[in-house]
C-alpha cells in the first residue's frame, strides 16, 4: 500500500511539475515574479524597515499561490486530458490524488523557497523554535489553499473558468490581506475585512516571530486556532464533499 501511494505521488510530480518545468521554463518565471515583485516594492517603500515582514509575506504568497495553482492544473487535466476520469476508474482515492498533486505543486515553489530561505537566514532574526513555527504556518496555509483549489477544480467545467477562479482566490487570500505589512497599517473598520482571509492570521504569527510587530499571547492563540480549524474544515470538504465522481 505504501509503495503504491509513493509511486502515485512520484507520478504526479513527474507529470505535473518536472515535465512542465523542463519543457516550459517560463512557468518558473511566473512562480517567482509575484512574491518577489511585492517583496521588492514593499522593501523600497519602507526603506528596508519592513524587509523581515515582507520576506514572510513572500513565503505566504508563494505557498497560497502554489495551492490555488493546483486548481488550474487539475482543471486542465480533468477537462482537456480526461485524466480525472481515468483516476476515478482506478483504485486511487480522492485523498491520494489530492496528496500527489499537492506535492507536485510544492515542487514548483522550490526555487522560490530556496531564495527566500537564504534571505530569511540573513534578515529574519528568530530562534530555531521560531523558524519551526514559521514552517508550520506555511505548511498549514499551503494545505488550506490546496484543499480549496481541489474543491474548485472539481466544479470547474472549463480551463478558462479555472483561470478566473485562481486569479480571484489568490488575490483575495494573499495579495489583499496584510501579509507584507502589519495589519495596523490598514485603517479601521477595514481591518475587519482583512480577517476574512486565513492568510491574515498566519501573517500575524509570522510577524510576531520576526519581532517587528508585537501581538498578545491571546491573539496569537486565536490565530493558531483559526488557521488550523479552517484548514481541517477545508481538507474535510475537499475529500468528502467535492464532486469527485459524477452522479
Amino acid at each position: 500500500m505504501g509503495k503504491s501511494i509513493g509511486s502515485q505521488i512520484i507520478a504526479s510530480v513527474f507529470v505535473n511539475s518536472l515535465y512542465m518545468m523542463a519543457n516550459y521554463p517560463l512557468v518558473l518565471v511566473s512562480t517567482v515574479l509575484a512574491p518577489f515583485s511585492l517583496l521588492i516594492a514593499i522593501t523600497f517603500v519602507s526603506h528596508g524597515t519592513l524587509l523581515p515582514i515582507a520576506i514572510g509575506g513572500a513565503f505566504i504568497l508563494s505557498m497560497i499561490g502554489a495551492g490555488t495553482g493546483m486548481q488550474q492544473d487539475l482543471s486542465h487535466f480533468k477537462n482537456d486530458f480526461k485524466l480525472q476520469d481515468m483516476v476515478v476508474s482506478s483504485p486511487t482515492s480522492a485523498a491520494i490524488y489530492f496528496l500527489g498533486m499537492s506535492v507536485s505543486e510544492l515542487v514548483y515553489t522550490i526555487p522560490v523557497i530556496i531564495v527566500l530561505g537564504i534571505l530569511a537566514f540573513f534578515y529574519v532574526h528568530a530562534s530555531l523554535l521560531g523558524f519551526a513555527e514559521l514552517a508550520a504556518v506555511l505548511i498549514i496555509l499551503f494545505a488550506f489553499s490546496c484543499a480549496l483549489g481541489f474543491v474548485l477544480s472539481t466544479f470547474s467545467s472549463d480551463v478558462v473558468e479555472s483561470w478566473a477562479y485562481a486569479g480571484i482566490v489568490s488575490t483575495v487570500l494573499s495579495a489583499l490581506p496584510p501579509v507584507y505589512y502589519p495589519i495596523t497599517y490598514i485603517p479601521m473598520p477595514f481591518q475587519y475585512l482583512a480577517y476574512l482571509s486565513p492568510a491574515t492570521y498566519g501573517a500575524e504569527i509570522m510577524q510576531s516571530i520576526t519581532g517587528v510587530v508585537s501581538f498578545s499571547g491571546g491573539m496569537l492563540a486565536v490565530d493558531w486556532v483559526v488557521i488550523i480549524g479552517v484548514t481541517l474544515a477545508m481538507l474535510a470538504i475537499a475529500v468528502k464533499r467535492s464532486r469527485w465522481r459524477e452522479k
